[in-house]
């Protein structure tokens, strides 16, 4: 295929993103500049304004692309398995997923010398609206057939979810040296949690595949969004 062309671009964009995501582990936010990706990625200055018009964008669709790969992760887990839909083998998938992804671990645990900008950058506003969106729409699939605990509406679990997950992210820093849990621990920790406070005490022992179809029709759909910032241009 003759350079310029979709295939082209995005390979192109992926070399960018794999240069500035080794950067910004091993350097912080602060000192990444376009100047050193594109000379690491071996491209112009310029070329790297075709797919990103800056240093905060970039970082961005970095994020974005470990946050795609991760909701890829989920969707393959349905679709191996329908309990896999249930709320709390989704967020304990997530957080298995979240947190063996260096970039994406640095968003969740609010790793400010890492990703300072960009967990500041109001560009991820947008994003924040489509996870809105997809986890209403997810909830009220489970509502709908019966998986959340009773009275439970989805719109109920917009501060409560995320602030006990991400509580979880969060207490990583904190962690005393004696505590010391392997990640498959910990993640069976999230789903105990979540399955008290948010599902009825038995829970079926599967799920019908038209509810994880629809499951993962939504989780598609967020990844694409994702995908979209994360490659800008290069469609």
């Amino acid at each position: 295929m003759a350079r310029g062309q979709p295939a082209d671009r995005r390979e192109r964009a992926d070399r960018i993103l794999d240069v500035t995501a080794d950067l910004l582990l091993r350097w912080g936010h602060r000192r990444v500049t376009i100047d050193e990706v594109a000379g690491r990625a071996g491209v112009g200055k310029g070329t790297v304004y075709l797919h990103w018009s800056g240093r905060e964008q970039i970082f961005l669709a970095v994020a974005a692309r470990e946050a795609a790969g991760a909701i890829d992760a989920v969707v393959a887990a349905m679709r191996d398995d329908t309990r896999e839909v249930l709320l709390h083998r989704y967020m304990r998938r997530l957080f298995v997923e979240a947190m063996q992804r260096p970039v994406l671990r640095a968003v969740f645990t609010r790793d400010a010398e890492t990703l300072d900008r960009l967990l500041a950058d109001p560009r991820r506003r947008p994003l924040e609206g489509a996870k809105l969106v997809a986890s209403r729409e997810y909830l009220g699939l489970l509502g709908e057939h019966g998986l959340l605990r009773d009275g439970l509406r989805p719109e109920d679990l917009d501060y409560p979810l995320p602030a006990v997950v991400y509580g979880f992210f969060a207490s990583e820093p904190l962690l005393s040296h004696e505590v010391v849990l392997g990640l498959e621990e910990k993640a069976d920790h999230v789903a105990d949690t979540l399955h008290h406070a948010f599902e009825p005490p038995t829970l079926p022992r599967s799920v019908p595949r038209p509810v994880a179809v629809k499951a993962i029709e939504i989780f598609e759909q967020l990844a694409r969004e994702f995908r979209e910032v994360t490659y800008g241009s290069a469609k």
